[in-house]
């Protein structure tokens, strides 16, 4: 899809044996505003830091 800004596949993240985030698919397409809500502890940083480059995901993609 050409208006999609963010896209993951497969996105996975572990720390040592604890695994943060595990088969994560999602798109987000220009002027989409989402939320991502979850328990504290469930992955929800995690995925913002991965999405910025700030952390390298285990397996998978962003772009």
């Amino acid at each position: 899809m050409e208006n999609c800004i963010v896209k993951i596949e497969g996105l996975k993240k572990s720390f040592g044996s604890l695994d943060v985030l595990r088969s994560v698919d999602l798109e987000v397409d220009a002027g989409e505003v989402i939320c991502i809500i979850g328990p504290s502890g469930s992955g929800k940083s995690t995925l913002l830091r991965t999405i910025n480059h700030l952390e390298s995901p285990t397996a998978g993609r962003s772009s």
